[in-house]
């Protein structure tokens, strides 16, 4: 009688109950670049409210423990040449890092700016003013995706301002492909919206880049 307890015992220390299995990730999708700029949700555009400041960055960065806010590990990880990164409150000095914007080398990271793809105020007009303060944080100081933020020089970053493709592309005509397909990319990635006169632009483009594709991963 006591083996037939042991062994239903035994028996039952074997069942193994289900897991809860988390919803998988978004998986990352590629495609021709004039299929990606079909694919961007038609929407009209609204400054209505807008304030940077609702864009809280650069915040402790995607690595908390290393120091560095948003700024200093993007231009850390753009680094053609790795710079010097030390105290205090992660200095960067030395390296050399490539604007693709404009095709130039710079020596300095006081003469780079961190542009945001898609401009704060744009993705405000395109979505972003109805999301949480904390989405829009995490937009502001996305590394999750390697085209969301870029290291360039301070004047072709302010000489593009909070501008759309329809107003503005890199002076480097060589560059307008892979910049359209970031911008598309972005723009897909976090669901915003384009308007009229921007997808045209985007078309226009598109159409001189046959062999361009678009890599983005959709965020939550």
């Amino acid at each position: 009688m006591l083996k037939a307890v042991l062994r239903g015992l035994a028996a039952a220390s074997l069942i193994v109950l289900p897991l809860t299995v988390p919803a998988p990730a978004y998986a990352a999708e590629t495609l021709p670049l004039s299929e990606a700029v079909a694919g961007l949700p038609l929407g009209t555009e609204s400054r209505e409210g807008y304030d940077r400041n609702a864009f809280r960055h650069w915040n402790a960065g995607a690595n908390p423990s290393d120091g560095c806010n948003t700024r200093a590990e993007v231009l850390i990880s753009e680094a053609v040449e790795p710079p010097t990164v030390g105290p205090p409150n992660c200095r960067v000095t030395g390296g050399s890092w490539w604007s693709y914007y404009d095709h130039v080398w710079v020596t300095s990271a006081s003469g780079l700016d961190i542009d945001h793809m898609v401009p704060l105020a744009e993705s405000w007009d395109s979505g972003a003013s109805a999301w949480s303060a904390q989405r829009r944080e995490a937009y502001a100081n996305d590394q999750g995706a390697a085209v969301s933020l870029v290291a360039v020089t301070a004047r072709s970053n302010r000489s593009k301002a909070d501008q759309d493709p329809a107003q503005w592309l890199p002076p480097a005509g060589d560059v307008h492909c892979r910049y359209v397909a970031e911008w598309v990319a972005t723009k897909l990635r976090w669901s915003l919206t384009a308007d009229e006169a921007e997808v045209a632009a985007l078309r226009e483009v598109a159409a001189g880049c046959p062999d361009q594709t678009v890599t983005y991963e959709p965020v939550a």
